[in-house]
């Protein structure tokens, strides 16, 4: 009995010491509650058309004062804005290429790093009703259209994994060198075949009924590679900025991931919202065209995997294209 009374006094202490760590580690908590610098101005550039869909929301809340940051919003129509603003450290945080962001990373010494992919593979092969492809074996003797820079590089290393050699088999023109002017020449039927971008894509099936998805090169990307690495898009924050201000990168990550999810909300007024932002004129065309944009938010370690695999993919296709070398470890933002 005297045993068995000290083996409850025993459990008695240890219940109490246990409420006592737990109230203990309470308090900690609460003394240890997260605080934002809201006067700090968060420089923020983004790439209109499918890169910067995702920043749409934000940009949005941010404008009308409901944003938890004072963020200042760039949207941009030249990539090299972008990269240029994040190496004279006038940007804090981007939207852009994921090749670009490579080519940062080299260029500044390791001076930025990724917070997180938002958009996968956005290409595909569209024909008119002169030419039937409905597999890489149907484009040999052909001449493709393709935007210069990544949608060629890409486009490359399909042909090639697919038996093409580019030059002798299948001939890759560059003449409507932005995405742009070969969707005009598609919409018009200047161009039978080439290689476009969404929302390229919708607009010019849109104005020319006789045209036709025939490949969706993110379906081909992933029969000779590994399976999600076709990585076209991303957010980097400049390093510097990451290390000060490390509440206010996790407070940015939690909204802008907040901002991508709102594409997919049901009732979301998705256009107005899109317009508004200054990310693309067609409200409409892009929601038309956002099931078709891949459209992602991942981040920490399950980025690394698919980004790695798409530059090594990219340093054998044209090394110059990520900035001639793969980036260090340290390019991977951790929280």
């Amino acid at each position: 009995m005297k045993n068995w009374s000290k083996l409850v006094i025993t459990m008695l202490l240890v219940f109490t010491m246990i409420l006592s760590m737990a109230a203990c580690s309470n308090s900690s908590d609460a003394s240890e509650e997260v605080t934002l610098d809201t006067e700090l101005p968060v420089n923020v550039m983004v790439l209109n058309g499918t890169t910067g869909f995702g920043m749409a929301k934000l940009i949005s809340d941010a404008a009308e004062g409901n944003a938890a940051l004072n963020y200042n919003f760039s949207v941009e129509a030249d990539a090299s804005n972008v990269t240029a603003a994040l190496i004279n450290g006038t940007a804090d945080i981007a939207a852009l290429p994921t090749n670009a962001a490579s080519v940062v990373y080299n260029k500044t010494e390791g001076e930025v790093q990724l917070l997180a992919l938002n958009t996968l593979g956005v290409l595909y092969l569209v024909t008119d009703d002169t030419v039937s492809v409905s597999s890489f074996e149907d484009l040999k003797g052909q001449t493709v259209y393709a935007p210069a820079q990544n949608p060629t590089f890409i486009f490359t290393y399909l042909c090639e994994q697919n038996g093409l050699k580019v030059g002798e088999d299948i001939i890759i023109d560059n003449t409507y060198a932005q995405p742009a002017d070969l969707r005009t020449a598609v919409a018009a039927g200047e161009v039978s075949i080439a290689v476009l971008p969404e929302p390229m894509l919708t607009i010019a099936m849109s104005s020319n009924d006789k045209l036709v998805t025939a490949l969706d090169l993110t379906e081909e990307w992933d029969k000779v590679s590994a399976e999600g690495s076709l990585v076209q898009g991303c957010v980097v924050v400049r390093k510097e900025f990451a290390e000060n201000h490390p509440n206010e990168v996790a407070a940015f990550l939690e909204a802008y991931g907040a901002s991508i999810s709102f594409l997919t909300e049901d009732g979301a007024d998705v256009a107005t919202v899109i317009e508004s932002s200054g990310v693309f004129a067609k409200g409409a065309v892009a929601v038309k065209a956002i099931p078709n944009c891949n459209l992602c938010f991942i981040t920490g370690e399950d980025m690394k995997q698919p980004m790695e695999a798409f530059l090594n993919i990219m340093l054998e296709t044209q090394p110059s294209s990520i900035g001639g070398a793969i980036p260090g470890e340290d390019f991977y933002y951790a929280n």
